[in-house]
């Protein structure tokens, strides 16, 4: 189970490599495809920086987490991503829902569900000592 775990996280962190690698290379596009509209130098070098760190710093963490199987590790990518589902509930509570908003949730829920098994798991694991 560790290792399908371990395995899931490194996917993840594929995944956030190349979502942020999209925000530093073209941020219009990739921020259009988050519903964020980039109007000026300002625009693009906000979604080039704050995106990209995001991705890249969760695709960071998630991987030295799953290699090293470490809850300590993988806490700075859980803290994010619980941190923006939440942000998220939020808006939709007080904005409303909007075309697709569960397709967002849904996977940063699975992302933080996945990385909560896999703590919980390397947690009750038994010691190699």
């Amino acid at each position: 189970m560790q290792g399908i775990l371990s395995t899931l996280l490194f996917l993840a962190a594929i995944l956030n490599i190349v979502l942020g690698t999209g925000f530093l290379v073209n941020p219009e596009n990739a921020g259009a495809d988050f519903g964020l509209a980039v109007t000026g130098l300002h625009g693009s070098s906000t979604l080039r920086g704050d995106m990209t760190s995001f991705f890249y710093v969760s695709a960071a963490f998630m991987a030295l987490g799953a290699r090293r199987r470490s809850a300590t590790l993988l806490a700075p990518a859980l803290a994010l991503y619980s941190v923006t589902f939440v942000g998220r509930a939020i808006n939709l509570v007080l904005q409303g829902p909007y075309e697709g908003w569960y397709v967002t949730m849904g996977v940063e829920a699975l992302l933080v569900g996945l990385m909560l098994a896999a703590i919980r798991s390397w947690r009750s694991a038994p010691s190699s000592i």
